[in-house]
């Protein structure tokens, strides 16, 4: 027995929690095949899940784990949220990268390796200051330690 939709005050229907189960699974695995979401690839999850083009969009741009841009092969995420703010980490951390790498956030570097982002946290609030490449989280951070990560990252063909 499935649950009717229900609606939200502007008349948009929600997703059916079965469907959001599933459109956030086929994100997942299409953002794996081509590194983001084309507007094709929308479009094709949609169909799919018999959803419209503008609730898939919806959600994949809400959430900091899907791309609807080209990114490089290594998207290094500094944490700027409180946490990582109150321990002097997250400007430094971003501002520290972004001079080894020669880019600021939401930028790529000209090979198309790294694109560095700032999001709002990566729930690692108890051992602050944190950072994400691709699905690897970073905590504690140094200079030493960021560089050994850039270092490894820079090292692999």
């Amino acid at each position: 027995m499935h649950a009717e939709p229900k609606v939200k005050p502007s008349g948009a229907a929600l997703i059916d929690p079965a469907k959001e189960a599933m459109l956030l699974a086929a994100l997942y695995i299409a953002q794996e095949q081509r590194g983001y979401l084309t507007p094709e690839v929308i479009d094709r999850v949609a169909a799919r899940l018999g959803l419209t083009a503008g609730q898939v969009f919806s959600t994949a741009s809400f959430y900091t784990l899907f791309r609807t841009k080209p990114v490089g092969r290594y998207v290094i995420q500094v944490c700027s949220g409180v946490s990582c703010y109150l321990v002097d980490g997250a400007e430094k951390v971003s501002d520290y990268i972004g001079a080894k790498l020669g880019i600021r956030p939401g930028e790529t570097t000209a090979d198309g390796r790294f694109t560095l982002e700032t999001v709002q946290c990566l729930a690692s609030c108890g051992t602050a200051p944190a950072l994400r490449v691709n699905d690897q989280l970073y905590e504690n951070l140094t200079p030493a330690g960021i560089d050994a990560i850039l270092d490894r990252l820079l090292g692999e063909v």
